[in-house]
């Protein structure tokens, strides 16, 4: 158990097949996974399907078959007509672009895990778990500001707090330093390298950048096309650089 009480478990299990299609277009998503690390980071290129698998784990996406275990908990199986809400998984979301309120506060936002139903926390909202992560991400100065009243890092900071608010079982992070400039990303790479020792949260976090990593990665699996790529993260990794800089040359 760690300083907020939390009793993470450990272990992610996928079984899954979901096919999607636009127009003429079709992409086939089959993944099969385990990990028992509590750091896990899933690397590929865009269009690999990273934040599908992610929105799976979350229960943003029902797979077409399956199964999805997190911690020794079923989420999803469907030959046994399991599919946990979002809320039933307790698992904390941290978007790409953070995905903060923009009608609500600093303290509004991180309160709103803990809201049931459509009615918004109040400004003045007090629960401890709130006050704790205002503390423990030095935003208790910021607490009644509005998301585009913050810097990039200080809304980064809010939506990691109102993901872990609600005391998740494993924490999902998509490519949470891809819209922080250079410098800003290595202090919160560090910041959330601390955090994640400290609270001993599961933590899965997808990215194209092999810097993070670099600085995550205590199981690395690897997506290109829908599927688990075998090949060594490093094979894998360069060929997304060739192919990245094709691009580029191209454009």
């Amino acid at each position: 158990m760690n300083d907020m009480g939390m009793e993470p478990g450990v272990g992610l299990e996928i079984d899954i097949r979901k096919t999607l299609r636009s127009g003429a277009r079709r992409f086939d998503l089959d993944i099969q996974l385990h990990s028992a690390s509590r750091r896990i980071v899933i690397f590929g290129p865009s269009g690999a399907g990273k934040s599908l698998t992610l929105k799976a784990i979350a229960g943003l996406l029902r797979p077409d078959s399956g199964s999805i275990r997190l911690g020794g908990v079923t989420l999803f199986d469907s030959q046994a007509g399991i599919d946990l809400t979002p809320q039933a998984r307790k698992v904390g979301y941290l978007f790409q672009d953070y995905a903060l309120f923009p009608h609500l506060t600093v303290r509004q936002n991180i309160a709103s895990a803990l809201s049931s139903g459509w009615r918004n926390p109040a400004r003045n909202f007090h629960h401890e778990s709130v006050e704790y992560w205002l503390a423990a991400f030095h935003l208790e100065p910021l607490a009644h500001q509005y998301p585009n009243e913050l810097s990039g890092g200080q809304r980064q900071r809010t939506a990691l707090a109102r993901a872990l608010v609600a005391h998740p079982r494993a924490l999902l992070l998509d490519e949470p330093f891809a819209a922080l400039d250079p410098a800003l990303r290595v202090r919160m790479r560090a910041e959330l390298d601390e955090l994640q020792r400290r609270l001993d949260v599961p933590m899965i976090l997808i990215t194209h950048d092999p810097d993070d990593v670099a600085a995550f990665g205590e199981h690395v699996i690897s997506l290109g096309g829908g599927r688990v790529d075998e090949r060594p993260f490093s094979r894998v990794a360069e060929e997304n650089a060739e192919n990245e800089e094709t691009a580029l040359l191209t454009a």
